[in-house]
């Protein structure tokens, strides 16, 4: 499967950072993330700051209102200006939540969509019919979620499993998505991460989140990453292999030099997997 052209470790790219960056982006960062929704209708001086991160490093983009399991018919309009936006700006990858946000309007949040055999055909179906229309291909997150639905019939990875093998697309590793998950629903997190499909991922998230309970977990993008989550994606980079990573970080801003270190740990991360596997067998 073809792979995207992007590697390293990335930073989300909001506003309150881009004073600091364009003061000079420092040598670990090799690509930056933003949501097209939050950046596609920009006009004047916005436009012309985000354009200048876009004429010198790539970008990934990840969408958030698409809806990609929900019932209301694709919004092919939307679909048509992302398709120009990618276009326009050189994106390298765009990916969608596998989870619905709108039902007769938007819901303004991101909902689980039921485990189901039908649910997979029909969100692979619309995963497609995205694919077709933005003539590339797309990769899919795996979502948190707070509530199992009770007419499920399989599990989430398996669930997970199937939509990707029958819409052909890719796969965006979210590891803290799979510990907060794994917490919320009680499973084994890294049995979890063992049985998803390594040949389909391009693109990964690490994040932090709050403990609203023991066993409740908000996925908010809001805290440092913790030691469980870093564990889980070194992990996955052992076994699946190196993949481009990002740092989510969308509430509770810190200063850059914060974020930066946690940047620096995807790198490390990525660096002592290539110490072991590529140096030591040249």
């Amino acid at each position: 499967m073809t792979r995207i052209q992007l590697d390293g470790a990335g930073l989300g790219l909001r506003r309150e950072l881009m004073l600091p960056l364009m003061a000079g982006v420092p040598p670990l960062i090799s690509f930056f993330e933003v949501s097209p929704e939050n950046w596609i209708d920009l006009g004047g001086k916005r436009a012309n700051d985000f354009r200048w991160f876009t004429e010198r490093y790539p970008f990934v983009a990840h969408g958030l209102s698409l809806s990609i399991g929900g019932p209301d018919p694709l919004d092919l309009d939307f679909l048509k200006r992302i398709k120009s936006f990618l276009t326009d700006h050189r994106i390298r990858l765009y990916t969608e939540h596998l989870s619905y946000c709108a039902d007769r309007g938007h819901l303004y949040d991101l909902f689980p969509i039921p485990f189901t055999e039908e649910a997979v055909y029909f969100t692979a179906q619309r995963i497609r019919q995205t694919q077709d229309i933005l003539e590339r291909r797309i990769a899919i997150e795996n979502a948190s979620y707070y509530v199992s639905s009770p007419i499920a019939d399989m599990d989430e990875l398996t669930f997970i499993r199937a939509v990707l093998d029958e819409a052909d697309c890719w796969l965006h590793l979210d590891v803290n998505n799979i510990y907060v998950n794994s917490v919320n629903h009680g499973y084994d997190p890294v049995k979890f991460l063992l049985g998803l499909p390594g040949d389909r991922i391009v693109y990964g998230h690490v994040a932090g989140h709050d403990h609203d309970s023991p066993d409740l977990i908000i996925d908010s993008h809001g805290q440092a990453v913790i030691d469980p989550v870093w564990q889980l994606l070194e992990m996955a980079y052992e076994q699946f292999g190196l993949f481009p990573t990002l740092l989510e970080r969308d509430v509770n801003i810190p200063p850059l030099a914060d974020l930066l270190k946690e940047v620096e740990q995807i790198e490390t991360s990525q660096y002592l997997w290539y110490t072991r596997h590529v140096q030591q067998s040249a």
